[in-house]
């Protein structure tokens, strides 16, 4: 399966999985309490998708407490190593990861892979984007490619992972989309997205791969131009950000996001995580904390997610074979 096949199937779910949502009861708790070990520092991806999940089961009466652990290591591998080592001690912890866990395994980055652990459920996707400063020249895919086609060594894409990781390889998949070298693609990898942003203000780059969830702040706060976004329609959080598709751009992109438990956990605990999870998409709690986020609904659980990830695996690993990274 081709990348951009892929990426359409994710997409197709993702629009698949959105539907009406009810007022919940408060009756239905099914889990006392959950604590989120977050691989990240605050503020980041991971730690607004386990936050906002967090506080839709409470709110909603699905989950009794949440609390919170910041991890950060080893791009995720300090807190996937933690969860594998104390997994006896950390059975009421669920820890948020997303694509990077695939990506970061291929490379060995950390040891371990997803298999490593218990699945318990892909949850939401983020979209990403492709944004420009305020000031620039730039105000479309259009011209962009345009400077790519004219020079490509002269047109910089930035981005909060290593080279190979997930935004540069969003920037590549764009640019072959577009009929262009991904090969060619001048990524520049900054330390985490504030930093990438930082250069993108000052001129060190020239566009920026990120989630859109996170650009779509910026934008509102006219620090940046969205030019263009991997989903199949414009997104309600932010209507002015147009998609590469109705630029002519055949390609489309979701990180997803969800959970896993510590390995050895009791068959009958997973599923009440998993039954949590699953009512938790029917409330209004849950429709708040997405709308907010500009998330999408991509939920799989058990064999249904294992399958998901063994695909995102094969393919990924495809096109980093052809980058060169692996």
């Amino acid at each position: 399966m081709t990348l951009l096949k892929m990426t359409r199937r994710i997409a197709l779910a993702a629009a698949a999985a959105s539907f009406a949502f009810a007022t919940p009861s408060f009756a239905d708790q099914v889990v006392d309490k959950i604590h989120f070990l977050i691989p990240g520092g605050a503020g980041g991806g991971w730690d607004g998708t386990a936050r906002g999940t967090g506080e839709a089961l409470t709110k909603a009466g699905l989950v009794g407490s949440a609390s919170y652990e910041n991890m950060s290591g080893g791009g995720g591998g300090k807190a996937i190593g933690y969860l594998i080592e104390n997994a006896d001690s950390n059975h009421g912890t669920l820890m948020v990861n997303s694509t990077p866990i695939i990506i970061r395994s291929l490379t060995g980055v950390f040891p371990q892979n997803f298999r490593d652990l218990t699945l318990v459920a892909g949850t939401i996707g983020d979209y990403a984007a492709l944004v420009v400063g305020k000031d620039s020249d730039i105000n479309s895919m259009s011209d962009l490619l345009s400077a790519y086609k004219a020079d490509a060594s002269k047109v910089a894409i930035g981005g909060g992972s290593v080279p190979g990781g997930m935004d540069h390889l969003v920037a590549a998949m764009v640019m072959e989309a577009a009929g262009e070298d991904p090969v060619a693609v001048k990524y520049i990898a900054y330390d985490a997205g504030g930093k990438a942003m930082a250069g993108l203000l000052s001129g060190e780059i020239q566009a920026l791969s990120t989630g859109f969830s996170e650009a779509v702040a910026l934008a509102e706060a006219g620090e940046v131009k969205i030019i263009g976004v991997t989903s199949d329609e414009r997104v309600d959080a932010y209507k002015d950000a147009p998609t590469m598709k109705e630029q002519g751009i055949d390609t489309t992109f979701v990180n997803w996001r969800g959970f896993f438990a510590a390995p050895g956990l009791p068959a009958a605990q997973l599923a009440s995580y998993q039954e949590a999870i699953t009512k938790m998409y029917d409330t209004a709690e849950w429709e708040e904390v997405r709308a907010r986020n500009g998330w999408v609904n991509i939920h799989n659980s058990g064999d249904e997610f294992k399958s998901f990830l063994e695909n995102q695996e094969q393919v990924i690993g495809d096109l980093m074979k052809k980058l060169g990274f692996l």
